[in-house]
C-alpha cells in the first residue's frame, strides 16, 4: 500500500462527502421549498470535504514520516535481527540492502546476511501500512461526519470555506519566502563556519585561488576568490550583456514598431525558442563552434598566445542564450505603452525614430530594466556554457581572449570533490553561494530602484 493509494484514498473519501453533503443540502430544499440555505448546496459540499480532505492528508504526511523509523524499530526487535553485527556502519548496510529488496527498488541482496531481514521488513511494512490505513480512514470519517452533522439550513458554509481557501492561498504564497530564508540561513550558517577558517578579507580580495580539498592542514592564502567574482562578471555581466543588450531591444523595437502582423508572428516565437534551448547544447555549440573561431581569427592577427577556452567564447554564447529575456520583457513593455502616447508624439512632429528614443522607450524603461536584471541573473548563475568554453583556471586579467572561470563552476567542483563537509574547500562552496546571493539581492535592489523613478514619472 503505496502513499499514492492513501493520497487517492483521501481524495476519494472528499469527493464521497463533497456529494454527501451537497445531497443533504438539496434534501432540505426538497422538504421545505420555502426554506432559505445560508450558503449554495456546494458550499456545504466542500465544506464537508475540506473537513475530510485536510485531516486525512495531515495523517499521511505524519504516518509517512514516522513509519519507516517504526519498520525499522520492528525488525531489530524481531528475532531475524539478531545476528546483526554491533558495528554501526554493518548494521545499517544491512538494513539498507534489506529494505531495497522489501521495497522492490532491488531484486536481490549483495550480502547474504541481510537476506533474513526481508521478509521481517516486508511483514512490519505490511503492517504498518495497514494501520496507517486503518488511521487515515478513522480521521477522515470523524472530520466527515463532524462537519455533515453541522450542516443545516442556518449554518453558514461559504465563509468557512473562504477562509480556508484564503488560508491555502496564503501558505502558497508563503513557499517562496520561506524557502529563500531557508537558502539564506543554510548560506549563512556555513559561510560563518567557512570564514572560522579563513579570514574574509583574504577571501573576498585575494587573487589566488587553488583550494585543495585532500589535505589536511589548509592553507588560507589559497582561498581568494577575487578571480572567480572577476570571471562571473566579465563572462556574465559585461560580454554578455554587451551582445544581448543591444541585439534583444533592437529586435524588440522592430518587432513593435517596424515589423509586418505577419512576420512578427513568426519571428517572435522563433526568437523566444532560444530560451528554451537546454544549456548544455550552448555549451556544446561554444566548445565546438565559437571558441575554435575565436582562436583561428585571433591567430590569424597575431595574437599568438590565444587558447580555444576562452571568456569571449562563453560571453558571447551566453549573450545569444539571454537575448530572449531581454526581448521578450522590453517587446512587452513598449507594446504596453499607452497608444496616445505615440500619437501625440507623432501629431507634434517627431519621427517614428524620435518617438522611439524619446517617447517609447523611457516610457518602456522600467520593463527593459527588469529583462536587464532578469538576464543578468541568469548569466551569472549559468555553469555549463563555462564549463564548456571557459575553462577551468581562476584567472584576474581583462584579456577576453584567456581562459577564466567562475563562481557557479567553482561551487560545482567543491560540493562534487571527496572533501568532507568541515574542509574549508567544501564549505567555501556556500561562501561563494553567499557572495553571489548577495550580488543578486544588490541587481534587484538597484532595478527596484530605477523602477520606481521612472514609473513615478510616467504615471
Amino acid at each position: 500500500m503505496t502513499l499514492t493509494f492513501l493520497y487517492l484514498l483521501a481524495i476519494g473519501l472528499a469527493l464521497a462527502a463533497w456529494l454527501a453533503a451537497r445531497a443533504r443540502a438539496w434534501s432540505f430544499k426538497r422538504l421545505d421549498p420555502t426554506a432559505r440555505l445560508a450558503a449554495l448546496p456546494s458550499s456545504y459540499g466542500w465544506y464537508v470535504a475540506l473537513w475530510v480532505l485536510i485531516p486525512a492528508v495531515i495523517c499521511i504526511v505524519g504516518w509517512s514520516t514516522i513509519s519507516p523509523e517504526l519498520v525499522t524499530q520492528s525488525v531489530l526487535a524481531s528475532p531475524a535481527a539478531e545476528k546483526l553485527p554491533e558495528f554501526e556502519l554493518q548494521r545499517q548496510t544491512l538494513l539498507a540492502e534489506a529494505y531495497a529488496v522489501a521495497t522492490g527498488s532491488a531484486p536481490a541482496v549483495f550480502n547474504p546476511d541481510a537476506a533474513v531481514l526481508v521478509q521481517p521488513f516486508r511483514d512490519a511494512m505490511a503492517r504498518f501500512n495497514a494501520i496507517g490505513f486503518a488511521v487515515t480512514l478513522v480521521i477522515a470519517f470523524i472530520g466527515g461526519a463532524w462537519a455533515y452533522m453541522r450542516v443545516k439550513p442556518d449554518f453558514r458554509a461559504q465563509p468557512r470555506v473562504e477562509r480556508a481557501i484564503m488560508a491555502a492561498l496564503y501558505l502558497a504564497s508563503m513557499v517562496a519566502i520561506l524557502t529563500t530564508l531557508g537558502i539564506f540561513i543554510s548560506l549563512v550558517f556555513e559561510t560563518v563556519r567557512f570564514f572560522g577558517m579563513v579570514n574574509p578579507i583574504d577571501f573576498l580580495f585575494g587573487t589566488h585561488w587553488s583550494p585543495d580539498p585532500m589535505a589536511t592542514n589548509p592553507d588560507p592564502t589559497r582561498y581568494g576568490a577575487l578571480p572567480l567574482f572577476w570571471g562571473t562578471i566579465f563572462i556574465g555581466a559585461i560580454i554578455a550583456m554587451i551582445v544581448a543588450i543591444p541585439l534583444g531591444l533592437m529586435s524588440a523595437i522592430y518587432l513593435t514598431q517596424y515589423a509586418p502582423s505577419g512576420l512578427r508572428k513568426l519571428v517572435k516565437p522563433a526568437l523566444e525558442v532560444l530560451a528554451g534551448v537546454p544549456t548544455v547544447v550552448y555549451g556544446y555549440f561554444a566548445a565546438l563552434t565559437i571558441a575554435p573561431a575565436i582562436r583561428d581569427v585571433a591567430l590569424s592577427v597575431g595574437i599568438a598566445n590565444a587558447s580555444s577556452e576562452s571568456a569571449l567564447a562563453a560571453g558571447l554564447v551566453m549573450g545569444v542564450m539571454i537575448i530572449p529575456f531581454v526581448s521578450s520583457m522590453a517587446d512587452d513593455s513598449i507594446a504596453a505603452v499607452p497608444q496616445a502616447m505615440r500619437d501625440g508624439s507623432l501629431a507634434m512632429g517627431a519621427t517614428t525614430n524620435e518617438t522611439i528614443r524619446r517617447v517609447l522607450v523611457p516610457a518602456a524603461l522600467p520593463g527593459i530594466v527588469a529583462g536587464v536584471m532578469l538576464a543578468v541573473s541568469r548569466a551569472i548563475g549559468e555553469t555549463m556554457i563555462v564549463v564548456m568554453a571557459a575553462g577551468a583556471t581562476a584567472n584576474l586579467s581583462a584579456n577576453p581572449l584567456e581562459a577564466m572561470t567562475t563562481v557557479t563552476f567553482q561551487i560545482v567542483a567543491m560540493l562534487t570533490g571527496e572533501a568532507s563537509f568541515d574542509h574549508p574547500a567544501t564549505l567555501s562552496a556556500f561562501a561563494l553561494g553567499f557572495v553571489l546571493f548577495l550580488v543578486t539581492l544588490a541587481l534587484n535592489f538597484i532595478a527596484l530602484r530605477v523602477v520606481k523613478r521612472f514609473r513615478e514619472a510616467y504615471e
